[in-house]
């Protein structure tokens, strides 16, 4: 099962970044914006995880989330992956102190048979993918302004990923469970 765990911006915090970005899509053709309802922070994802184990990585996730305090996060500012001069993602990054949990939630995961896929933690929300290539310093620029409200995030969700299930062939997404952050 394709599995990430991950936060969700505030209604308020998806409001605004949405009103940003509204007026800027119609620019973008070569562009295939995510779509608001989806949008969310990853701390771990993992591509593959057998059937026996997601019970286990739920469980992982819950003692994580019952000994981290909620998180104050707020989106800011824009980039590339994996470079501007070659994008193919266009994203928001996430100022707060994530790094901390991302790497609990991940090695937890680990340990409970999720394999969570490695590299550097680097927090984001994912708002285009480009269809190849593409030189996106201008999307950058335009975008790079961007900053929303704060909002303290106070649950981790784990989400399946149908692929090609969604709206436009895109990812179906599915909460398979909920964590508190009470810690």
């Amino acid at each position: 099962m394709r599995l990430f765990a991950a936060l969700t911006p505030s209604a308020r915090a998806v409001e605004h970044l949405t009103a940003f970005l509204e007026p800027r899509q119609d620019a973008g053709p070569d562009l295939s914006w995510t779509d608001p309802d989806q949008w969310h922070v990853t701390l771990a994802f993992m591509a593959a995880v057998p059937e026996r184990a997601v019970e286990e990585v739920e469980r992982a996730v819950a003692e994580v989330a019952a000994t981290h305090p909620p998180v104050e996060l707020r989106l800011v500012g824009c980039g590339a992956f994996p470079q501007a001069a070659e994008a193919r993602v266009l994203w928001t990054g996430v100022r707060g102190a994530l790094d901390p949990l991302a790497r609990r939630v991940r090695d937890a995961c680990s340990h409970a048979g999720g394999a969570p896929q490695g590299g550097r933690f680097h927090a984001h929300l994912t708002l285009a993918r480009f269809r190849r290539p593409t030189e996106a310093t201008r999307w950058v620029r335009i975008l790079d302004g961007y900053a929303g409200p704060t909002w303290t995030t106070s649950e981790i969700s784990l989400i399946s990923s149908h692929l090609g299930e969604g709206r436009r062939g895109r990812p179906r997404h599915e909460v398979v469970g909920t964590a508190r952050l009470t810690g």
